[in-house]
């Protein structure tokens, strides 16, 4: 674990930053953060309480009429860009000056498909307050203990999104109750884009993007998502990898066959698809597909960039109940500048109460790559279609044919979904030195000095590339809740003390003048 020096950060900010910092002013000290974030929370949890599964229109539609009306609160006037049933929400403050430059700050509202009996509360819907026992169990308590300024910021609100991206934008909205509060104005000017698909890779947002570029017209794009790094510091992100969801399904008989009169003799596609997967990723977890990692290369400098995020690993591991990482990089920050190939479901026959004696007809696997700027997602699929027609598999589209299963003795589909590609910026960048200053100004000060945490890129997926490509504008990712939420998973999950912290960073950058 490296450790972290108040004196080395007032040093390294001196000499990485070229702009001049100070601290947050009067009326943004942390009892006035505190008051205004108890004041949003009764929003927050009306937000939660907002189904937001894009898949079903009518809920998105519920929370886009929530968001305008919340944003409009704050002085902002708002627009749809429409998008099929699912419109994307623009804000733009109206205390906009034309002598000052244009952030755009994107975060998304739409969540993860959820599964509500794997939840430990009434519903995902209904988010609820946990405090954690001695014992590391969560129980639930009142709400009443979160609604006063000396909340204890470790406890946890419970709820789809909590996390990922709603709590990130009560965050920000909090933030502007403040600055109306202490009658402080921004020192840039703000727009905000609310994606309603970010969970399933924002199909449709390059479109939007293209079609109301000059709505969207600004000097540099923040966004607001991921999660920030585990040591509390405050956090930059200079990249994130792009995700391509796979589906591989391996034919066998044209039916499901008795295991016992046809185990033996009719080739069982479950175990033909574990030996074909197995061929793909080895145990220490590097993808075996021939030529997956040829293009990415880290020079001195990244390697230097990425020891400088000091993560403590051995914590790392205890927290999510690993002994051994994969052996794709030599530390976690390293593994995640690579192109990963993750199964992410398996189905055939069934499991436990449901299975039955049979030899499937089929067996499908559920894969995620994530590619880098390096390593675009075509070229990573064709990488891996190759190798499956190298192991001997006839790829189709649809369904066998009977001439075809005749034909080949191994038949398989692969289905390729929407993709996000991966993008990346230049840390040492005007736009990275002015997040740095923002982020170093609300932390700066007696007790408070903490040094932001740069990393070269992250393991997620965010839609900056379909963004910045068309807009032309560069970027940088400031995330803000806790590394351990469970998003995309049940009991997912925000820590009231990165509400708080979330709030204050997202100061830093409305109250430092962009260059």
């Amino acid at each position: 674990m490296t450790h972290f020096s108040h004196r080395y950060a007032a040093a390294l900010l001196c000499c990485v930053s070229p702009f001049v910092h100070a601290t947050l002013p009067a009326g943004f000290g942390a009892d006035d953060i505190r008051g205004a974030a108890v004041e949003t929370f009764p929003e927050y949890f009306e937000l939660l309480g907002l189904p937001n599964d894009s898949s079903r229109p009518a809920d998105m539609q519920a929370n886009v009429t929530w968001l305008e009306a919340a944003f409009k609160k704050r002085g902002f006037k708002t627009s749809r860009l429409e998008n099929g049933q699912l419109p994307l929400v623009l804000a733009d403050y109206e205390g906009n000056r034309s002598n000052q430059k244009t952030v755009l700050f994107y975060m998304h509202f739409d969540g993860q498909p959820v599964i509500p009996a794997q939840w430990e509360q009434e519903s995902p819907w209904k988010a609820v307050v946990k405090s954690r026992g001695s014992d590391g169990k969560w129980t639930i308590v009142d709400k009443s203990h979160l609604m006063r300024k000396d909340f204890d910021p470790e406890l946890r609100v419970f709820g789809r999104s909590s996390s990922d991206d709603k709590g990130p934008i009560m965050m920000f909205l909090a933030d502007f109750d403040l600055l109306k509060k202490n009658r402080v104005a921004p020192k840039i000017n703000v727009k905000v884009i609310l994606d309603s698909q970010e969970e399933v890779n924002s199909p449709g947002i390059p479109a939007v993007v293209t079609a109301y570029a000059r709505d969207l017209k600004a000097d540099a794009l923040i966004i607001h998502d991921a999660a920030a790094h585990p040591s509390g510091r405050p956090t930059a992100m200079f990249g994130n990898r792009g995700s391509t969801p796979l589906t591989l399904t391996v034919f066998g008989p044209k039916t499901p066959l008795h295991s016992g009169h046809y185990g033996n003799y009719a080739p069982n596609p479950a175990q033909r698809l574990a030996n074909l997967l197995a061929t793909m990723k080895g145990d220490d977890g590097a993808v075996l597909v021939d030529g997956y990692y040829s293009r990415t290369t880290l020079t001195a400098k990244d390697r230097a960039i990425l020891a400088e995020a000091g993560d403590d690993e051995v914590a790392l591991r205890k927290r999510i109940g690993i002994k051994t990482p994969e052996r794709v990089g030599s530390s976690y920050q390293e593994a995640l500048q690579f192109p990963s190939l993750t199964v992410r479901g398996l189905a055939a026959a069934g499991v436990g109460d449901k299975v039955a004696g049979i030899i499937p007809d089929r067996a499908v696997a559920e894969i995620d790559i994530r590619s880098t700027v390096e390593s675009q997602s075509g070229w990573l699929v064709d990488k891996v279609r190759s190798h499956i027609e190298k192991k001997g598999y006839f790829l189709i589209d649809g369904e066998p044919t009977d001439e075809q299963r005749q034909q080949h003795d191994k038949i398989a589909r692969l289905k390729v979904g929407v993709s996000s590609e991966g993008a990346q910026q230049a840390i040492d960048s005007p736009v990275g030195d002015w997040v740095y200053a923002g982020l170093a100004s609300a932390w700066d000060g007696p007790g408070a000095a903490m040094l932001p945490v740069r990393l070269r890129m992250m393991g997620a997926t965010v839609p900056t590339h379909e963004i910045v490509t068309p807009l032309g504008m560069p970027f940088v990712l400031v995330p803000v809740v806790n590394a351990d939420n469970n998003q995309h998973t049940f009991d997912e999950n925000l820590k009231m003390n990165n509400y708080l912290t979330g709030m204050r960073s997202m100061l830093g950058l409305l109250l430092q003048p962009f260059p």
